[in-house]
């Protein structure tokens, strides 16, 4: 109780920064936004429809209270709901983050626990070698070098969008999440399609992830291997590759879960890039997009949902790990 006790100052907290932040940049965010050439009379009428023209701590006050009630505002260049950028945009990129995730915990995971298996063997070497490399190297020159190699080079993959052309203009969705439309409209080919244009940003957001769980996992199976039951399971005559998987394994992955909340942020951090690389039309794309046009409104709107989502994640992650540990109390 305590931890969900926290998160509301927390978000409020979140709230406050990104409201200030984003108002400390001099100048007119409507002037600067529709790029000087509109009228001074249309300018302040835009002021006035948005709210722009009142005091700040009554802006302030209509932000939280808007916030609230999950309205998110309306953006300055094109006057679209941000809650719909949301919904439409937002879903491609929880579409990407999820594949990434999966990708990111199966290859971490794996490589980690053969480092910790084998330590101190060309195994363990190879292993970390790789998690340093890929963890270190930039999501953009990873994603370039695959569209390269596997889009260009070799033809097998498609190196941008969502889909194609033909798939975009006849989907009929339901959820914004591809993969599961298609399946709900028991088209099987569109499937093949989303699932051929996910899998090159899916993998090269999720291996540039899978760095952090590569070094996490190797180091809590090397300390894991060291504790009293597993010597005491040794001594029973378990064989080492019950005691490895079977008992050292399952107790390594608790500190696991516990990153695995964070690795949301840097999935999402990880996302803008990819998805620009990619032009794959999530929130992230888009928030550069709006970055680019000085709509400070919609840049406003879309970071409050990224801290919300990382904030809710990370709760989720906290009483998901108590579950599995009964040791944990919040």
């Amino acid at each position: 109780m305590t931890r969900l006790a926290l998160v509301v100052p927390m978000i409020f907290i979140l709230l406050t920064l990104v409201f200030l932040l984003m108002r400390v940049a001099p100048g007119d965010p409507i002037t600067a936004s529709l790029g000087g050439h509109v009228p001074p009379a249309v300018v302040n009428q835009i002021k006035e429809q948005l709210g722009y023209d009142r005091p700040i701590y009554d802006q302030y006050g209509s932000y939280l209270a808007d916030i609230a009630r999950g309205d998110f505002g309306t953006t300055i260049t094109d006057r679209r709901p941000i809650g719909d950028i949301i919904v439409q945009n937002g879903m491609a990129t929880v579409e990407l983050t999820f594949y990434a995730m999966i990708v990111a915990i199966v290859v971490g995971v794996t490589f980690g626990l053969l480092a910790g298996r084998y330590r101190d063997t060309w195994i363990d070497g190879g292993s970390r070698l790789f998690g340093i490399l890929i963890y270190a190297t930039p999501v953009f020159f990873l994603g370039l070098m695959a569209q390269l190699f596997f889009g260009s080079y070799l033809g097998w993959l498609p190196t941008s969008d969502r889909a194609s052309p033909l798939v975009e203009a006849t989907l009929e969705t339901h959820t914004h999440i591809y993969t599961i439309d298609t399946l709900l409209n028991g088209d099987w080919d569109a499937f093949v399609d989303v699932v051929k244009h996910l899998i090159l940003p899916a993998v090269t957001l999720g291996l540039v992830t899978a760095g952090v769980f590569i070094r996490l996992v190797r180091v809590n199976v090397i300390r894991t291997m060291k504790d009293d039951y597993i010597e005491a399971a040794r001594a029973r005559g378990i064989d080492e590759r019950s005691v490895v998987y079977h008992h050292a394994f399952r107790n390594a992955l608790v500190p696991v879960i516990t990153v695995v909340g964070l690795t949301v942020a840097l999935l999402l951090s990880g996302a803008v890039l990819t998805e620009t690389t990619f032009n794959w039309p999530g929130i992230g794309k888009t928030l550069i997009t709006y970055l680019q046009n000085r709509d400070y409104a919609a840049v406003q709107g879309i970071i409050v949902v990224f801290a919300l989502v990382v904030v809710v994640a990370s709760l989720i992650i906290d009483f998901v790990n108590a579950y599995i540990d009964p040791r944990i109390r919040y």
